[in-house]
């Protein structure tokens, strides 16, 4: 499920994002999508590759397994201060984004990388060492 207003768009200084070509009122699930599952032996494989910038850690129980969300998920930007959040549903296997405030039409939806819509800890392709 996802909305139809979203569309995704080439951005100056992110590449590509997605945007809304309508208001959303906060609070709105504007997406879920699924996920696929990976083994802690095959992010491994994928760490080594463009796609570790893609996955989400996927813990249920405190398993160090990893996804590959589908939709436009993998796309959303990233913003220590986002207008949307995502939540993981482990017994669906799919993670949904739901807007934290209202967003205006032509606007960009962002998440926070770190899980938390407003965690400014430095995210991983920020961390300088």
């Amino acid at each position: 499920m996802r909305l139809s207003s979203l569309f995704l768009q080439t951005t100056n200084a992110k590449g590509r994002g997605v945007f809304t070509k309508k208001p959303i009122a906060a609070r709105k699930v504007i997406e879920i999508a699924p996920v696929i599952v990976l083994p802690e032996k095959d992010r491994d494989l994928i760490d080594k590759t463009l796609l570790h910038d893609y996955i989400f850690e996927w813990q249920p129980n405190g398993e160090a397994l990893c996804c590959m969300a589908l939709g436009y998920v993998p796309i959303y930007n990233h913003s220590y201060q986002s207008n949307c959040e995502y939540c993981m549903n482990y017994e669906a296997a799919t993670i949904s984004i739901t807007t934290v405030r209202d967003i205006a039409a032509g606007e960009e939806l962002t998440i926070n990388y770190n899980g938390d819509w407003d965690d400014e800890k430095p995210v991983w392709f920020e961390v300088k060492g």
